[in-house]
């Protein structure tokens, strides 16, 4: 299986609830180092995984939908606790859906899959792998 992997970052707002997240059930901000990771078994005709150049667009303008909001205020987001978890898989569908809109080009349809993986610090992160 191949890969190609590009990164970008987000700063967010947003709180929790439960006992759980303890002092986090306030609101906070978090900055997240992002990586996607697009996987395919085949090189394309060009001998590339996907155009590095459109994935780094396209998380850019995922992540920019998010980036500097309160996630708390966010319709797509109502009633649900938005952790690193919850944001890896956002951010790995709404990437699927670039790719199936062809924003990634036509060699990325086909794609096997995404890997999306939020760095909440240099210790810790989690990831979200979908298909395609």
């Amino acid at each position: 299986m191949f890969s190609v992997t590009v990164r970008d970052h987000m700063m967010v707002a947003h709180s929790f609830r439960g006992e759980v997240f303890g002092p986090a059930q306030r609101l906070h901000g978090a900055t997240f180092v992002v990586d996607a990771t697009f996987r395919r078994p085949e090189l394309d005709a060009d001998g590339i995984v996907v155009d590095i150049g459109l994935a780094t667009e396209q998380l850019k303008a995922v992540l920019g939908a998010l980036t500097y909001r309160n996630l708390d205020d966010e319709p797509d987001f109502a009633g649900v606790n938005t952790t690193t978890e919850v944001l890896a898989r956002t951010v790995a569908d709404r990437l699927a859906e670039a790719v199936h809109a062809g924003r990634l080009g036509e060699g990325a349809r086909g794609l096997a899959g995404i890997t999306v993986t939020l760095h909440e610090s240099h210790v810790a992160w989690a990831s979200y792998e979908r298909s395609l």
